[in-house]
């Protein structure tokens, strides 16, 4: 077994998802990093910040993969003083590239979703959308036998990391689900094809105000169905990572190169606690300017 050079594993990470398979706006692949250089020890994180572009060296890690590009809204400048500078600038005088794999890890089979759905007890699935395909993003799959949606969210809540934000759900406890679209991040776009599903729950991240309720909204009026579970958007993906992290490390052994692969420690979810309504006391529900208006 030999050491494998940057190069290598770049090449072995885009046999296993392929950039052809990114979203047009997206910025996966190599970012910073000698292709000759030899690698070691990589480093596998959801976010390219300061916290886990340090671990990486202080790991003493040739290699960064990050699901979220560094760059994916681009920049002109990097100089230290920036955020996007001083994650570059600390990876590159530690002597560790960066590498990105972000919705081609998505489309791929085995990718994020899959992750996601899995946990969710799906055991098979298929991209939303693609009755016959093999890549795309998010998925769809039947439960073994039907839940309920507090069963369900129970079952997320379980195996996903824990955030301040924990699992917003919007639907009845007792509401039963079989059918379970996934989309891991951001998947308030995806709202038309998972009704076209007929999927009895979605779950995925960031859901905002407007998109979310317009969809309640019209599940109300056609059943009460698709349910929502809209969970931290960093725990949706970092499910993935120990999948990501073993598919490459038996690929490029498949190759004949050994390589130590990593997983962070970070919870790089960007909230710190949250507040519950049962926390704040009673007289912090009038209005304390004397406007006249109560919550």
């Amino acid at each position: 077994m030999t050491t494998p050079s940057l190069h290598d594993v770049v090449q072995a990470a885009h046999d296993l998802w392929p950039v052809s398979l990114a979203e047009d706006w997206d910025a996966s692949g190599l970012v910073s990093g000698y292709p000759e250089a030899p690698v070691e020890r990589i480093l596998f994180a959801v976010d390219a910040v300061q916290g886990t572009a340090r671990e990486a060296v202080e790991a003493g890690c040739q290699l960064l993969i990050t699901h979220h590009p560094l760059l994916m809204r681009g920049a002109s400048f990097l100089p230290a003083s920036s955020d996007k500078g001083r994650v570059v600038h600390t990876l590159i005088e530690g002597g560790c590239g960066l590498l990105a794999s972000h919705t081609n890890a998505d489309s791929m089979r085995n990718g994020v979703s899959d992750a996601l759905i899995e946990a969710c007890g799906v055991t098979e699935a298929r991209p939303l959308g693609d009755p016959e395909g093999e890549t795309g993003i998010g998925r769809v799959g039947d439960l073994p036998q039907e839940v309920s949606l507090h069963e369900l969210a129970m079952r997320l809540a379980s195996v996903l990391q824990p955030t301040a934000g924990g699992l917003r759900i919007a639907g009845p406890k007792d509401g039963r689900v079989r059918r379970v679209a996934v989309c891991g991040g951001a998947g308030d776009s995806l709202f038309d094809v998972v009704r076209a599903e007929s999927a009895d729950v979605y779950v995925t991240a960031d859901l905002r105000h407007h998109p979310a309720s317009e969809a309640r909204e019209r599940a109300l009026l056609q059943g009460g169905t698709p349910y929502l579970v809209d969970c931290s958007h960093f725990a949706s993906e970092e499910l993935w990572l120990a999948r990501g992290a073993k598919m490459l490390e038996v690929h490029l052994s498949d190759q004949g190169f050994e390589v130590e692969i990593l997983l962070s420690s970070l919870n790089t979810d960007p909230w710190d606690f949250s507040i519950t309504p049962n926390e704040v006391p009673v007289s912090a529900s009038t209005d304390p300017e004397g406007s006249g208006y109560a919550r």
